[in-house]
């Protein structure tokens, strides 16, 4: 189970207490964290999620807190940090900082079509619209120059072929760096894979984790995406679940003509980033029992990004 801090039930109730949310009935580890140990947590006025916040600095804390804020006041399905009786969003459990967020309802879905795929893009692009005039700065802590860095660092521990895959990958990063940050910027989630987005039926009811969300270049969000939701069965991209969350998006913010440049480009950095970062993870808790994603898998996406047939919905 991925609960890297254990919480007893006296010492939840305890924390609990100052959020006046009737008794403790129930709470148990969720399994799926990588980086964060979470709980749902059932009281009597209802459920929610405890997160303690296990990597990065506590003082990126507010900017989650105020992120959240944003989304949620723009009546986005997203969570929020409840407040407790003093006004406090933030707050301490066993040495951790922590979170009370209210549980969004739906479950997430392993097969997207193409209406899911739409609603995806429709909602980032309103993430991106809601925070491009007035974006909450934080840089990432796994950007390009973190992927530099770390891809040099890794790679003497990969084979000759996985070496030819990711050194020209690096290379690349490195010639397009100053372009890619001078793109559209807006707060991105920076993280939105299947398992973060919860729908009923075909109806998208939350985006959670976010916990990598940074400000930077929105095309970067939108090559996460797309290399997670827009999959072939041979970790290519199905041009219509694509072509339907991109065309969803840009009915919203059309893209510019630096953005469809440096597309395909973009769509690689994605891959690269989550091949190292499972990487070091596969490495850090080898022997654990700590849920640990497939590295393998953005290897293959790396390699099927070498050529890219979708293009931006982009007209002169």
């Amino acid at each position: 189970m991925s609960v890297f801090t254990p919480v007893s039930r006296p010492e939840l109730e305890t924390f609990l207490a100052p959020y006046e949310l009737g008794r403790l009935l129930d709470f148990q580890g969720i399994a799926a964290g990588t980086e964060n140990s979470n709980f749902f947590v059932s009281l009597e006025q209802g459920e929610f999620v405890l997160t303690l916040v296990e990597r990065g600095p506590s003082e990126d804390m507010p900017f989650f807190i105020d992120l959240l804020d944003v989304l949620h006041d723009a009546d986005m399905p997203v969570p929020y940090a409840l407040r407790d009786r003093d006004g406090n969003a933030l707050r301490e459990l066993n040495g951790k900082p922590a979170l009370l967020q209210p549980r969004l309802s739906g479950k997430h879905i392993k097969a997207p079509n193409n209406q899911h795929c739409a609603q995806v893009g429709e909602l980032l692009a309103h993430i991106h619209l809601a925070t491009r005039e007035h974006t909450l700065e934080r840089k990432t802590d796994r950007g390009l120059d973190w992927m530099l860095e770390s891809g040099a660092e890794l790679i003497s521990h990969l084979s000759e072929q996985q070496q030819a895959l990711l050194q020209p990958a690096l290379e690349e990063i490195a010639v397009h760096k100053a372009q890619m940050l001078a793109l559209p910027r807006a707060n991105l989630h920076a993280d939105l894979f299947r398992d973060n987005v919860m729908f009923e039926g075909t109806h998208l009811t939350g985006l959670i984790d976010f916990y990598n969300a940074c400000s930077g270049p929105m095309l970067y969000d939108i090559a996460i995406t797309v290399n997670d939701w827009c999959l072939d069965e041979q970790a290519g991209i199905d041009l219509p679940r694509a072509q339907a969350l991109l065309g969803a998006y840009a009915g919203l913010r059309p893209f510019t003509a630096a953005e469809a440049e440096l597309w395909p480009v973009m769509l690689r950095v994605a891959c690269v980033r989550f091949w190292l970062s499972r990487l070091i993870a596969a490495e850090s808790f080898a022997g654990m029992d700590v849920m640990i994603h497939d590295p393998s898998e953005f290897e293959v996406r790396l390699a099927q990004r070498q050529q890219v047939a979708l293009k931006l919905p982009f007209a002169l």
